[in-house]
């Protein structure tokens, strides 16, 4: 076999267990991918997005419900190193991209507070615009299960608020489209594993605040967060995978405080209401 083949191969032999069979698990369990669908896969460049890039073709390959694919790589203002680098790396693994060209690095670079997720607001935007001209309904990203957990601790210690990162999601801007998350049950370190099995250099950040100094990048507080979850798992290994089914298991009951569709629903109200005689 070609390196290509074997790359592909790996997946669902080496890594059958750690990505193939939980990416269908994901897909299956959250009906991630529908018959019909038109999705674009979008590609930033790293080892999350090219892998899943990788599953969503052999899905396509070898799945009973008929879907079309589209490959998404956007150029936000990428060092020409960079570019070609995902360009290569395209041609290696067989992934026929569709590049579009934005902005967004210029228009965040003066940006002081939260650049990032400014950054990335503003890439998901003109990702959702491009697919919708390539008539899709729905848009593929790579994020995988320790980004979920990840947001799971960023927003109870640094925004004071318990969210998680939903497996898929409406569009509020962009009317019928879609927003999936088909590596939802897919570890990362398991993504390393394959990445670096099959000796492949991905980029990891080409982001310009990053490229000037990894200052920004070893103080964020998702690395802060996730080197607090290595650390309490030298005791409790099991506690990615219960912080995780913390966002299976919430008892509304017992919260101070909470919003569905917008509306806010406190204590008191519900307390209230709770121990009034039934009509």
């Amino acid at each position: 076999m070609d390196r290509r083949q074997t790359i592909e191969r790996s997946i669902i032999t080496t890594y059958r267990k750690g990505i193939w069979s939980r990416f269908v698990k994901g897909v299956k369990e959250y009906a991630l991918v529908e018959e019909g669908d038109r999705i674009a896969v979008c590609i930033s460049g790293g080892k999350d997005s090219m892998l899943l890039a990788k599953c969503m073709q052999e899905l396509h390959r070898h799945s009973d419900v008929r879907f079309d694919l589209e490959f998404l790589v956007m150029d936000p203002g990428y060092a020409a190193e960079n570019r070609a680098l995902i360009e290569s790396n395209a041609e290696l693994l067989g992934i026929p991209v569709h590049i579009f060209e934005s902005t967004v690095f210029d228009a965040v670079t003066t940006v002081q507070k939260n650049p990032c997720y400014l950054c990335a607001r503003m890439r998901r935007g003109y990702l959702y615009e491009e697919a919708q001209k390539l008539h899709c309904n729905k848009i593929a990203l790579g994020h995988h299960f320790d980004d979920v957990i990840e947001t799971i601790l960023l927003g109870i210690l640094y925004g004071a608020q318990m969210q998680s990162m939903p497996p898929k999601l409406h569009s509020t801007g962009h009317p019928g489209m879609q927003l999936i998350r088909p590596l939802y049950y897919v570890r990362e370190q398991d993504i390393i594993h394959w990445k670096n099995h099959n000796a492949l250099q991905f980029l990891r950040c080409a982001c310009k605040f990053t490229a000037q100094s990894m200052t920004n990048e070893e103080d964020s507080k998702r690395l802060e967060v996730k080197r607090l979850i290595a650390q309490m798992k030298k005791s409790n290994p099991n506690v990615d995978i219960n912080i995780f089914r913390s966002a299976y298991n919430v008892h509304v009951d017992t919260l101070i405080e909470y919003d569905t569709r917008g509306v806010r629903h406190g204590f008191l109200e519900r307390y209230s209401q709770r121990g009034a005689p039934p009509k």
